[in-house]
């Protein structure tokens, strides 16, 4: 029988339990500890989901049994945890975005670069059968030379359902960070590589009033863009606005 890759899981926030779930669809992966910034809430989650070991976060990262962790932080510590697991020896899986600048990336990359570790980031979704459908097509010529492709999204803002909407609009969040992965990656997976970037935004409204019911009538300071438009060419000629 094949040996499982233990890993560990950082941060057991609203998407953990999704994590969790897609993880046990792999028989080589083993959830072995999951840890949190808040301990009772990582105990907790362990209990929940059957987890074996709620520990803190230094813990996991001395653990020699640990093979990769997953990091399910904020956005605005992304970086600095990878970069400590990193340092640790451990393989790394990053929920979006990696760092929430270009040179807290390029850090990361170089680290697990020299450290002959592997990353992976979120999101993944381009490799599912509708996007893989998508660059069987373009592959084998079914539709011609892509010359343009358009990607939008709109809503009111997640303040009205999500359980702890604040950190959206805090710096590493909103639209382009948190939405615009999942498209910019199906794009450059399907086009290739962009080139150029032009772009113009704003913040739509500088306070917005949450509505979910656990926070309900709280008031969120926005300091990120929240209505973003931009227009990408690709290095093979296509253009996305």
């Amino acid at each position: 029988m094949e040996d499982k890759m233990k890993i560990g899981i950082i941060g057991t926030g609203d998407i953990f339990k999704a994590y969790v779930t897609g993880c046990r669809r792999f028989d080589i992966l083993e959830i072995a500890s999951c840890a949190d910034l808040f301990q009772e809430k990582a105990v907790q989650k362990a209990s929940e989901f059957d987890i074996p070991w709620a520990c803190g976060v230094d813990e996991m990262l001395a653990d020699p049994e640990i093979d990769l962790i997953v990091n399910l932080t904020v956005p605005s510590a992304h970086a600095e945890v990878s970069l400590s697991i990193l340092e640790a020896g451990k393989h790394l899986y990053s929920e979006k975005p990696l760092a929430t600048n270009r040179a807290d990336g390029k850090k990361i990359l170089s680290l697990a670069e020299g450290r002959g570790l592997l990353i992976g980031c979120a999101p993944d979704t381009f490799m599912g059968g509708g996007l893989q459908t998508c660059r069987h097509i373009i592959d084998q010529g079914l539709i011609g030379e892509v010359v343009g492709a358009t990607a939008f999204m709109t809503s009111r803002g997640p303040e009205s359902w999500h359980p702890n909407p604040h950190f959206f609009y805090k710096q590493g969040a909103g639209p382009v960070f948190d939405m615009a992965p999942y498209y910019l990656t199906a794009l450059i997976n399907l086009v290739g590589p962009v080139d150029r970037v032009g772009s113009s935004a704003r913040i739509s409204f500088p306070e917005r009033t949450a509505t979910s019911p656990q926070r309900l009538g709280e008031k969120i300071t926005v300091e990120v863009p929240t209505m973003v438009a931009g227009l990408l060419d690709f290095a093979r000629a296509a253009v996305m606005p």
